[in-house]
């Protein structure tokens, strides 16, 4: 080890007083500083020849910590290989912070730098406006301060949308990306796979509870935003998408600040009794059972709305052997676990599409079926072919479950842009069963609150 780097790596262990042989330095260093502090402050740039970053969506966001680390890993290195199944999540500042951290001189040459306060959030915005979408939204309204006169307040807000533009493409994609799909190597080293969206009624009472639920909130939501106060927005969205796949329940819903009652809902089905999605996830088990066919479950309500214990009795009701995977299995021993469950001849597994969506090759379970899909376009993709891998011997069939007429069908239907968009990036038409309901929007917060009110 030599030059100014080692001088300098030798002077910060002496001050803390070690003593070491030389060959001990690096170990030394190592516990002083995280490894990428490290790695930051005494290996020169181009240290490495090699760097490999598996599951390299994982790192797109602006201020995590390994998104930063691998960012420091990348400037040591010469070359790196970027390795991901999800490019993108249909915008595009998903890549932006990526980009900034492997091509950061071509970025910087584009002009997309930190400000004179360090920070890139204007680098970003800059970026969506050159090459992603962005809608500006301008609100006018009746002024108040005007004593004499009648006036207007005009306000502007910036909102973006999926989409990212081929300039983009051209100059930061097909320059230094390879494109490879599995069906490429040839061989039929896949088999079939086949998304499908069903759309389910809600039953007489349901669908008359979530009209009623869904006319008071959207009053209060209305009425919130009027005085500029953003506070129901998450609340309310997020009762709306969960109630009508856990009104086995009384539904509260409470002021985040207040913690006055804004709606209550009593229970709309006993515990006997099967709700419209627990019925066609049934009829799915049965069927699929009956050509010796195991289905993966996906619900992500495993929290504080758990609808995995009552999914596992209902199936279990009706003579199918059910396993619930949860977070507190640990993740190394997950594989294990799962394969356990297989041995034991289970038919049904339910877990949450978070707990699975790398590392896992789920190929004793050749039919999936989201329950719900949540908001995250990288996890829904991933998830979506846990058993579509090499191996697989059986066709692969992905099933999507959405109640006609909730908040649900306008979630999925940003789900099925995102998903084109990203898609559409790595020169693929779009394969996804959520096509079908594939319609222009913005993000999933502002499309639901926009159906809401505009209703």
């Amino acid at each position: 080890m030599t030059g100014k780097w080692f001088d300098k790596a030798f002077s910060t262990a002496s001050r803390h007083r070690f003593s070491f042989e030389l060959h001990d330095l690096i170990g030394v260093l190592m516990r002083l500083y995280q490894p990428t502090e490290f790695i930051k402050r005494y290996l020169p740039n181009g240290c490495f020849d090699l760097l490999v970053v598996d599951e390299g969506h994982e790192y797109k966001n602006s201020g995590s910590a390994q998104g930063q680390a691998m960012g420091v890993l990348a400037a040591k290195a010469r070359k790196t290989v970027l390795l991901t199944g999800t490019l993108m999540g249909g915008y595009a500042d998903d890549l932006f912070y990526l980009l900034f951290r492997i091509l950061t001189r071509r970025m910087i040459e584009d002009g997309y730098q930190p400000n004179a306060r360090g920070s890139m959030a204007p680098a970003a915005m800059s970026f969506m406006r050159d090459h992603g979408v962005l809608k500006d939204i301008y609100t006018e309204r009746d002024g108040s301060s005007h004593k004499t006169a009648k006036g207007k307040k005009l306000s502007v807000r910036t909102v973006k949308a999926p989409g990212f533009g081929p300039k983009g493409i051209h100059r930061f994609v097909l320059p230094f990306t390879v494109f490879l799909k599995l069906k490429d190597i040839g061989g039929n080293v896949l088999p079939g796979y086949r998304e499908e969206f069903i759309d389910v009624p809600m039953s007489p009472d349901q669908e008359a509870a979530h009209r009623k639920l869904a006319q008071t909130l959207t009053i209060e939501l209305r009425q919130a935003l009027a005085r500029r106060d953003t506070t129901l927005l998450g609340v309310v969205l997020n009762v709306l998408l969960a109630w009508p796949d856990c009104c086995f329940r009384p539904e509260v819903v409470k002021h985040p600040r207040s913690r006055d009652t804004l709606a209550f809902v009593p229970s709309i089905f006993e515990d006997d009794e099967l709700m419209p999605k627990e019925q066609a996830l049934l009829d799915l088990c049965l069927a699929e059972k009956a050509l010796n066919r195991r289905v993966l479950a996906y619900s992500v309500y495993t929290g504080t709305r758990d609808t995995t214990s009552r999914m596992k009795r209902v199936l279990e009701q009706s003579g199918l052997k059910v396993a619930v995977l949860r977070a507190s299995v640990d993740t190394a021993r997950r594989e294990d676990w799962i394969l356990d469950q297989v041995d034991r001849g289970v038919d049904v597994l339910i877990t949450n599409p978070e707990l699975v969506k790398t590392g896992l090759d789920l190929l004793d379970f050749p039919t999936i079926a989201f329950m719900q899909t949540g908001w995250n376009v990288y996890t829904v993709q991933q998830a979506a072919r846990r058993s579509w891998r090499i191996g697989q011997k059986q066709d692969v069939q992905v099933i999507f479950f959405g109640y006609i007429g909730s908040s649900q069908i306008t979630c999925l239907q940003l789900m099925a842009k995102k998903i084109a968009v990203s898609q559409s990036t790595s020169g693929d038409v779009p394969e996804s069963g959520l096509d079908s309901l594939n319609q222009d929007g913005d993000s999933v917060e502002m499309a639901l609150a926009r159906q809401l009110i505009n209703a």
